[in-house]
């Protein structure tokens, strides 16, 4: 019987890279990487930059295969990526010569295409479309909609193949506060629709405590390693309005704060 509460399970995993002018010709990116996520956790990684967040997620997505250790997914050894682990990058990666339908459509196609019949792929795609509220735009190309819908198409059609793990690499980062911000409250109610198990990579403290179950925050690169997990222990649904008075919520963002801009930072003026 599977452990839910081990559902994706990362074993001492490091990983290096070449690099002909560090020492020994290899760069040491992640170090002694332990980590159990829940079925139907959201987990935030969060970091300085080069801490080896977007590394860790590539190795969770297959995307690249660790140096050391071994992750698991389900209890089966991640080998390469695979449709039940979709991933959602900060570049939307639309194909700008296809519609918003289109462009989730290529997804459900590769991934259900085998064994179903059209009129069923496209009602997965439209169910996907209006999950994130665009129904109204799903004939329209990237380039005539905002980059916020253009996010939301990219989460569409992750969602589309119906994945058991979503994989998120700073997917609002380079989006305005405003439209950050709706699009972070639509993912809760994502989130909370399909009890999906999340992990996703940020740099904001209060993204990271506004949609989180945990947080794992990690060290300065080189070598870069889990710090410190924070369990997020606030009730779901939840409403950032009423949370940013909320003392759970504050203690929270001051823990998180003070691993990175007290504790990180004074690593890093040593390591300089």
């Amino acid at each position: 019987m599977n452990d839910e509460r081990r559902y994706i399970q990362i074993q001492g995993v490091g990983q290096e890279f070449k690099a002909p002018k560090a020492p020994g010709g290899r760069f040491v990116a992640l170090q002694g990487i332990d980590l159990a996520v829940a079925k139907g956790e959201f987990v935030t990684l969060i970091g300085h930059s080069g801490c080896g967040k977007s590394t860790l997620l590539n190795l969770i997505a297959g995307l690249a295969r660790p140096t050391q250790g071994v992750l698991l997914a389900d209890n089966r050894e991640i080998a390469g990526p695979g449709p039940e682990r979709a991933v959602v990058f900060q570049n939307h990666s639309l194909l700008p010569w296809l519609s918003c339908f289109e462009n989730v459509h290529l997804g459900v196609e590769r991934v259900f295409g085998g064994r179903e019949g059209r009129a069923r792929l496209k009602e997965r795609t439209d169910e996907a479309l209006a999950l994130v509220g665009l129904a109204h735009a799903a004939h329209k190309r990237p380039g005539e909609v905002s980059g916020g819908m253009k996010q939301r198409v990219g989460i569409a059609r992750a969602l589309a193949m119906q994945p058991k793990v979503l994989l998120m690499d700073e997917p609002f980062g380079a989006l305005d506060a405003l439209t950050r911000a709706r699009l972070q409250d639509e993912l809760l109610v994502i989130v909370q629709k399909t009890k999906s198990t999340v992990v996703m990579v940020t740099h904001d403290v209060d993204e990271a405590v506004l949609l989180s179950d945990r947080i794992v925050m990690m060290t300065n690169g080189p070598a870069a390693t889990i710090g410190e997990v924070l369990r997020v222990d606030l009730p779901r649904p939840r409403d950032r309005v009423a949370l940013a008075e909320d003392p759970a919520y504050l203690h929270c963002r001051k823990a998180v704060i003070d691993f990175l801009y007290t504790r990180q930072a004074h690593v890093e003026k040593q390591v300089a």
